[in-house]
């Protein structure tokens, strides 16, 4: 009998259930129906003309440094086929952790309280010195290229909520109209790139390990600022910029235009002073410089390289790579090895130079052997002889009269590298002025005193750091400097 009772109560138990159930689902459709469409809704179902629930999403994703170009571009489109559009947003908590067409459905169905509200706008760098207002979060009502409505929504990079990227979302009735819509707006995007021509450095965050990029001015220089031995500086212009200058005639006669130039020597010599010198001479491409822990981002350089050629490539000090053997007995490190690869992977047609620096090239000239073509231009620059210590001298004075026979210091500083002279002639103008408040020269003593002092004992580090080895390498014959 106790078996009978039970079964009975567990009948009467789901039937209760399920009545309740039905009691809750016709409560909420009674509830939806008596709450007013929300104007966010109206808004949308009006332009696109069917439910939200009915739109498809076509979406694109855009590392956190495409924020300003895909702006330009989507202004670009809208500027063609809805000049009048106004941007508008939604109001919500959860709006950062739902996709637009989850937020749009949930509107729809009364499930969230999202709202109409207006767009979040924040800002983006577009140069070393200026930047633009882009839509962080937003989206505006347009048409396709042949007349169809839609929605374009933008959502930028938000950490905290786990979204490292920007968002394009493209709603439409018909997948294939979104589609035509989103492809007009990378186009534009690509065409109207901010980052192309611009200097850009590579870094990362400490939060998430970000990618960042940042925006550097052009330097200014003239070949008489580039002090290395004749012939050196024509051969790598040869190699970097007039291969660039002559790249549609190269290809016409199935010549490939990738290249790499390995820099080497020892630390202070001015590798680092060409590279500028390159920067400043090849006006209109792109330069990415990657240095330390951006190394990591070398496959997205090298493709964002690429799409922006003409471009250069920079990566500094790259036999600290080499020396990373955490994951490799022999051969260097792994970033070595993705550095490589995506030097090779880049295509042999693409306008695109990588320029390497180093102070040691016997930890690169095993790996660069092994893999033939990466490097088809290595060019020493070493210390300077008489003639370039001379030279830096001059440089480095600037406007400022040498006077006097200097030809004791330009002896005496054999073995100096061209940041050991820039210090030179920084501490002999400070003499100079302990003397005067207006110098409008220096004159031996000075330069002498300042060098006393540099190559003093107690100096021995400082000249470490700034790779002189004043004292070691033999002098050379020993100009006479005109006052």
């Amino acid at each position: 009998m106790g078996r009978v009772d039970d079964s009975l109560r567990l009948t009467d138990s789901a039937a209760l259930a399920r009545a309740l159930a039905q009691i809750l689902e016709q409560g909420h459709v009674q509830l939806q129906a008596s709450r007013p469409t929300p104007e966010l809704v109206l808004r949308i179902t009006a332009h696109v003309g069917c439910s939200p629930r009915e739109l498809v999403s076509v979406s694109e994703n855009y590392p956190p440094w495409d924020a300003a170009s895909l702006q330009r571009g989507v202004d670009a489109y809208l500027a063609l086929h809805t000049p009048d559009a106004q941007w508008f947003g939604i109001t919500g908590h959860q709006r950062e952790h739902e996709e637009l067409a989850n937020i749009l459905a949930m509107a729809d169905r009364a499930y969230r309280d999202f709202e109409l509200g207006a767009a979040d706008w924040t800002t983006a760098a577009i140069s070393s010195d200026a930047s633009m207002e882009v839509v962080g979060h937003g989206m505006i009502l347009t048409r396709t290229p042949d007349g169809a409505p839609i929605l374009v929504g933008v959502r930028g990079p938000a950490d905290r909520f786990g979204r490292q990227h920007v968002q394009l979302d493209i709603l439409a009735a018909d997948r294939a109209a979104g589609s035509r819509a989103r492809a007009e707006i990378d186009a534009l995007k690509r065409e109207l790139d901010v980052l192309r021509g611009q200097i850009l450095s590579f870094g990362a965050s400490e939060h998430m390990g970000n990618q960042l990029v940042s925006f550097l001015p052009r330097p200014r220089m003239e070949s008489g600022q580039v002090v290395l031995p004749d012939g050196v500086l024509d051969t790598i212009e040869r190699h970097v910029v007039d291969v660039g200058t002559y790249a549609s005639r190269l290809r016409a006669h199935g010549q490939h235009l990738k290249r790499g130039l390995l820099l080497h020597g020892p630390p202070g010599t001015g590798k680092t002073h060409t590279v500028r010198y390159l920067m400043s001479r090849t006006e209109g491409s792109t330069v990415i410089i990657m240095t330390g822990a951006a190394l990591r981002f070398v496959e997205q350089a090298a493709a964002l390289a690429r799409r922006l050629q003409p471009a250069i490539v920079v990566v500094e000090d790259v036999d600290l790579v080499a020396m990373d053997r955490s994951m490799s007995a022999d051969g260097g490190g792994p970033l070595l090895f993705t550095l490589l690869d995506a030097m090779d992977g880049i295509g042999a047609d693409a306008d695109v130079t990588f320029v390497l620096t180093t102070n040691r090239a016997d930890a690169l000239e095993r790996a660069l052997a092994d893999r033939p073509g990466r490097v088809d231009l290595a060019v020493e620059i070493p210390r300077p002889d008489a003639a370039g210590r001379a030279a830096l001298l001059r440089l480095y004075a600037g406007d400022l009269r040498l006077d006097g026979d200097l030809g004791e210091v330009v002896e005496r500083s054999a073995g100096a590298t061209a940041s050991f002279f820039k210090e030179l002639l920084r501490r002999s103008v400070l003499l100079a002025l302990r003397e005067r408040e207006t110098v409008t020269a220096l004159t031996a003593a000075h330069l002498s005193e300042a060098l006393e002092e540099m190559t003093s004992e107690r100096e021995a580090l400082t000249r470490s750091l700034l790779g002189s080895a004043v004292g070691v390498t033999a002098p050379g014959r020993v100009p006479r400097i005109p006052g």
